[in-house]
Formats: C-alpha cells, sequence, structure tokens
C-alpha cells in the first residue's frame, strides 16, 4: 500500500528529477522509480512517508517542468474495491461525529487511524460493498469540515482479488472474522486498532488551573501521552468558559485508558508540586446515570468493594444536580496516586460491563419494535439530550454531548439506523393514521419508587410531562429511573405491570381459540399476558389487558395487541358500510 502514481509528467522528466523533488521536499528517495511516458510508479518505504508524499506534492501543490503534477496509491481497478482513505481530518474532530458521518454512505466494516506525524488525522475504511466505498469516495472527496477540506483515496483492498480468499457471503452479514477480538477500528477515538463494539471512552474532570500543563508547549505533553498510551485524548478546554472544571475524554484500549488516565494525573501531581496549589488532586470520574447504579450495586457492595481492595474513598454526586440534558455523575476518588490508578481500572471495569449489557439487550431487542427512535426514548439517558438543552451555562461541570455515553450512536449501521429515525416516526404504532383517539397506559410501579419519580420538587415528573401524548417514550423513562435508581440487581432487567384499555368485542381476539393468540403473544414477546375473564365492561365497553415484564417485551406487547384492536375496528367499520349500502325491498 506504500506504492504511487505520479501523473501528468512532462516527457522531459526524467528519474533524478523525481529524486531531486523528493530530496527538496524532506522525502525518503526511493531506489527504484519506473518511469513510463507521462507518468511513473514510486514505491516508499512505509505507508507514513507515502502519506505525506501524498499531502505534499499531491492536490495541485507542485509543479515539475511546467506541469502540475498528480500523486496517489496506485491501485489496481480490480482491487480498488471496498478500502479508502482519508486525510486531512481535524485532529479535534470527536470520533462520533466521523462515524455518523461515514456511516451515512453504507456499513462500515472497520475504521483504522493510520499513525502519522502530520498533524491532521488519517484513517482507513472498510465498506461492506464496493458500491458504498465508492459512493463514500464521490461524496467524501473534499468534504469541508470547519476549515479543513478531506482528501480521499482508494487503497489496496486485498481481500477483493481473489474471489476465493473473501467470499462475498458477507454481505448479508458478517463473516467470522467480523465478529472476533482483533477486528481492526479505533471505536471511538483515532487510537490503536481494536474492536468497534468495545469503545467504551474513559472521561475525566480536571481543574482548568492545569490545562495548561497537559497540553504542554505546543500540545508536546499531550501528544507524548497519546504516543505513549496508543489513545486519543480530547481535552474540551473550549466548553463552558469559566468553569473551574474541564472534561478530557480518552479513546482507548481500557489498558490504554488507564496508562492515559495515569500519565495525566502524574502531571497535574508534578504542576500542584511545583506550583504549591494543592495537596490533594483526586481523581474525578463522569459517568452517565444509567451506569451508576450498577456500579455502587446493591446496598453500595460494589463500591466498598472497590474501597477496601484500593484504600481509596469513593464519593459519587448527588442525583438531584442530574437534569435530563446533563445525564453524569462525578465519581470522585480520594487516595494515593497508585491507589487512584487501581480504583480507576476497578471502576471503568464495572461501567464497561454495565454498557455492554446495555448494548446486548438492545441488540436482542432492537427488531421487536419496527420504527422506534431508540433516542427519543430515553430509557438509558443516552448522552445526547431528549429534549432541547436550555440556554446558558448549566454550572461548573461541562457536559459535552458527543463524547457521552450514549448506546444509540453505536457503530453498528443496524442500531445507527433505528437512532436515525426522525422523531415524528418514533412511535407509529401509539397513534395510528385511522384511530388518531388518545390512548391511555396504566403502569404500576413499586410503592417505594414514587418518591424517585416525582424527584426533588417534582423535578422528576416535570420532565416526564414533556412526554404527554407520547406513551412509550414516559415509558421508557419510568422504566430507565427505576434501573437507575436500583430499585433492580444489576444483572436484572426492570419489569413491571401495565394495564390497557381495549374493547370488549376485540378481548376474544387477543385470547384467541383456546388461549391460542395470547399464548403466541407471551412466548413471541416474553411478557406475561393476561385478559381477565370475568370482568364487567367500563361505560366505553372497555376492559382491561395486563402486560408483566421488562420495557422492550411491554413495548411490543402493547404494539401487537394494539394491532388486533385495530384489526377489529377495521372488519367492524367494513361491517357497518356493508349493512348502510345493503338495499332494502320490503316496506
Amino acid at each position: 500500500m506504500n506504492k504511487l502514481y505520479i501523473g501528468n509528467l512532462s516527457p522531459s522528466v526524467t528519474e533524478e528529477d523525481l529524486k531531486q523533488l523528493f530530496r527538496e521536499k524532506n522525502l525518503p528517495v526511493p531506489d527504484k522509480i519506473l518511469l513510463k511516458n507521462g507518468y511513473a510508479f514510486v514505491d516508499f518505504p512505509d505507508q507514513n512517508s507515502a502519506i505525506k508524499a501524498i499531502e505534499i506534492l499531491g492536490n495541485g501543490k507542485v509543479e515539475l517542468h511546467g506541469k502540475v503534477i498528480e500523486v496517489d496509491y496506485s491501485v489496481p481497478k480490480k482491487l480498488r474495491s471496498r478500502k479508502i482513505q482519508i486525510r486531512n481530518i481535524p485532529p479535534h474532530l470527536q470520533w462520533e461525529v466521523l462515524d455518523s458521518l461515514l456511516a451515512q454512505y453504507g456499513t462500515v466494516e472497520s475504521v483504522e487511524q493510520v499513525n502519522t506525524d502530520t498533524e491532521t488525522a488519517v484513517v482507513n475504511v472498510t465498506y461492506a460493498t464496493k458500491e458504498e466505498a465508492k459512493l463514500a469516495f464521490e461524496k467524501l472527496t473534499g468534504h469541508q469540515f470547519e476549515d479543513y477540506s478531506f482528501n480521499v483515496s482508494y487503497i489496496m483492498d486485498m481481500d477483493a482479488a481473489p474471489p476465493v480468499q473473501a467470499p462475498r457471503t458477507r454481505r448479508g452479514g458478517r463473516s467470522s472474522r467480523d465478529q472476533g477480538a482483533c477486528q481492526p477500528g479505533p471505536s471511538g477515538g483515532f487510537g490503536s486498532p481494536r474492536p468497534r463494539q468495545q469503545d467504551f471512552p474513559l472521561r475525566i474532570l480536571v481543574p482548568t488551573q492545569f490545562v495548561g500543563a497537559i497540553i504542554g508547549k505546543e500540545g508536546l505533553t499531550i501528544k507524548n501521552v497519546t504516543k505513549q498510551t496508543q489513545s486519543k485524548v480530547d481535552i474540551h478546554r473550549k466548553e463552558n468558559a469559566g468553569a473551574a472544571e474541564k472534561p478530557i475524554t480518552i479513546h482507548s484500549t481500557p489498558e490504554g485508558c488507564s496508562s492515559a488516565c495515569r500519565m495525566i494525573l502524574e502531571i497535574m501531581h508534578k504542576e500542584a508540586n511545583e506550583t504549591k496549589t494543592t495537596d490533594d488532586i483526586p481523581l474525578k470520574i463522569l459517568a452517565n446515570n444509567s451506569l451508576v447504579g450498577r456500579l455502587i450495586g446493591k446496598d453500595g457492595r460494589n463500591l466498598k468493594k472497590i474501597e477496601e481492595e484500593t484504600g481509596t474513598k469513593i464519593t459519587i454526586s448527588s442525583l438531584q444536580d442530574l437534569t435530563i440534558c446533563n445525564p453524569e455523575r462525578i465519581i470522585t476518588v480520594h487516595g494515593s496516586l497508585e491507589a487512584v490508578c487501581k480504583a480507576e481500572a476497578l471502576i471503568m471495569k464495572k461501567l464497561r460491563e454495565a454498557y455492554e449489557n446495555d448494548i446486548a439487550a438492545i441488540h436482542q431487542q432492537a427488531n421487536l419494535i419496527p420504527g422506534l427512535n431508540l433516542n427519543a426514548l430515553g430509557i438509558f439517558s443516552s448522552g445526547l439530550p431528549v429534549l432541547p438543552p436550555a440556554a446558558g451555562p448549566r454550572g461548573a461541570v461541562p457536559h459535552v454531548a458527543p463524547a457521552g455515553y450514549n448506546p444509540f450512536l453505536s457503530h453498528s449501521s443496524h442500531l445507527s439506523g433505528l437512532y436515525g429515525v426522525p422523531p415524528a416516526s418514533a412511535i407509529p404504532h401509539q397513534h395510528s393514521h385511522h384511530a388518531p383517539e388518545q390512548e391511555v397506559v396504566y403502569l404500576f410501579i413499586p410503592t417505594q419508587a414514587v418518591g424517585a419519580l416525582i424527584g426533588k420538587k417534582g423535578q422528576h415528573i416535570k420532565q416526564l410531562a414533556h412526554f404527554a401524548g407520547a406513551s412509550i417514550k414516559a415509558q421508557g423513562r419510568i422504566f430507565g429511573k427505576l434501573k437507575e435508581e436500583n430499585f433492580v440487581s444489576a444483572k436484572e432487567e426492570v419489569k413491571l405491570e401495565t394495564h390497557i384499555k381495549v374493547p370488549s368485542t376485540a378481548a376474544g381476539r387477543v385470547i384467541g381459540k383456546g388461549g391460542k393468540t395470547v399464548n403466541e403473544l407471551q412466548n413471541l414477546t416474553s411478557a406475561e399476558v393476561i385478559v381477565p375473564r370475568d370482568q364487567t365492561p367500563d361505560e366505553n365497553d372497555e376492559v382491561f389487558v395486563k402486560i408483566s415484564g421488562h420495557f422492550f417485551a411491554s413495548q411490543t406487547a402493547q404494539r401487537k395487541i394494539r394491532e388486533i384492536i385495530q384489526q377489529v375496528k377495521q372488519q367492524e367499520q367494513k361491517h357497518q358500510q356493508c349493512a348502510a349500502v345493503s338495499p332494502h325491498h320490503s316496506k
């Protein structure tokens, strides 16, 4: 992948002219140059020097003997299949933003950062099909992001030939190598290659006065941290001007995150000693509230165990400090540098486990509610706000949405597709085009959870009021809140009883002959569905159907039952129409 094509050469250009050009531009001078009439092929020693040559000599920057030369990778058309290289990516661009951009053009199988000495980032992207790669190549070439313009090239795709080595069966699904732990891709940052689905950034808060020391003169200190730990470190120093603390997001493997965290702590300790500003520098980890309950554990057991094993003191910020737009809590760890670093590894291990469990749950249930906008539900209090953020600063702890915990901005195109559904179509089964009448859902919660759902001064119940008329969203928030408040154990899902009203004429259809329909419904959704036979219909000729199960199971059962109701209503309307148009000959 280091062979370059140099085109639009004057017939008078010689090998020595090309070598002299490479010397002038401080590029490696290859031993062999294959010079043809008007073009040449040059082998560079490594990918880094090849990238540097393209950036320095390409894009119409260099003339040779009066002609502007062209420089790009030399890739035979048969191997110009699914892989492209994107260069000149802003170094501060959040991975989630780039990942979302790449996903617009197809299923991204892997993204691998290329370590270069350029100021901007370079990534190699593999799409599932050559058609998707072609579309991405065309759309991303020259794509403007702030003052940066992307440069895109095809690169060698050895999987494209011969066919025996790369069966195209993966078009219908991932091949076995895609599922392995060694699948390349930065997964959330321009760091070392690792499985895309395993990305879980470490987010920490640091005192603003230490930010300069962490960055270093001309950014040399933070560059050293990223290089040594093979991580991508984002310092959000421009967020919330005047705040006492700034967030830092670290993308890497668990070991890489811990190493980068240790180096940052060491820098702060050194700076504090030299300036004699403070004796105590705790580690402050930012974590999404939906994960914190499982970190704490029942009766605080998990947290106590970590404290005992590491000799640290750990505190967690109050639930009252959260807003619907700022779902992160602060985990503060006091202790020696060594003890704090040990605690960080254990804390992040617990948080990652909770995150992976949530992702697995979504993967299992994502197909059950077609068209559902999972972000709008907020069932895991995702990193992106489900309501428009309030204007102005929200306090000293800045929240940076793109870097927050957000399982719905997954690196799986399957989930990205769910996330991208417009809000207007988020709950198609709740409000039929033919039946816009109001729906009522009765959700039964534990008595001891009432206070938590109301919140301090009614804060949480007021937030739920924003979802008026959107039953799925409101239910999702209630299920999520109970999980956050540790009303179930870490490995269990919240299960609640839901009552919905159905016309008495439809109750028999919900049950089915000999209970067949209700049994199938229970098997399909994993929810318990009960239609009490001894109910007396109310004034609207409706009876209750009871549903018990976790959120996805309950929603699926509700949707299936409403489909049955809709079918019954449509049949009744047809009968009424037929009766209305039937001729009456007798008088």
